[in-house]
């Protein structure tokens, strides 16, 4: 089989669009925006960390895409998934696990003494889970762009 043929037969070729490029270089920023809002959110009405999460990912999977999935996935990095989900899992046992070391319960944020202690830490607690969710559905995009291998090696 020729180069050209090879070339030819590959679903996953990446075709430019300049309509979509630019169009997500001016859209992805509200986009993140309005996700950390609904994260924020998440303590006085509809939204919250899985939401706001899902819709922060989803810069991710337009940025893919755009400009393409091989150049998102390098520009993201292959451990700022990892990192986004390990720091929400972290974030949220130090929230839970500090009013316990306080004498409390676990997330019972009024141990930490702070004025809106649990605005306050209702808040965070879906800011963690925004970075989590996030986290996995950027890792999980890119997981299945890079398709199934089968025994021979070839994409599936």
């Amino acid at each position: 089989m020729s180069d050209d043929t090879a070339e030819s037969e590959s679903p996953t070729r990446y075709v430019e669009s300049p309509i979509i490029m630019a169009t997500v270089r001016v859209v992805a920023p509200f986009v993140f925006t309005f996700g950390l809002f609904v994260m924020f959110h998440g303590a006085d009405s509809s939204g919250g960390g899985f939401q706001g999460g899902v819709i922060v990912g989803t810069v991710v999977l337009m940025l893919g895409m755009a400009f393409g999935i091989q150049t998102t996935r390098e520009w993201v990095g292959p451990k700022l998934p990892v990192v986004l989900v390990g720091a929400g899992v972290l974030a949220f046992l130090l929230i839970g696990i500090g009013p316990v070391l306080l004498g409390g319960a676990f997330l019972e944020y009024h141990a930490y003494g702070v004025h809106h202690a649990s605005k306050y830490g209702i808040e965070l607690v879906e800011l963690a889970i925004g970075l989590i969710v996030s986290g996995i559905v950027t890792g999980l995009f890119f997981v299945i762009a890079a398709g199934m291998r089968n025994s021979g090696g070839e994409t599936a």
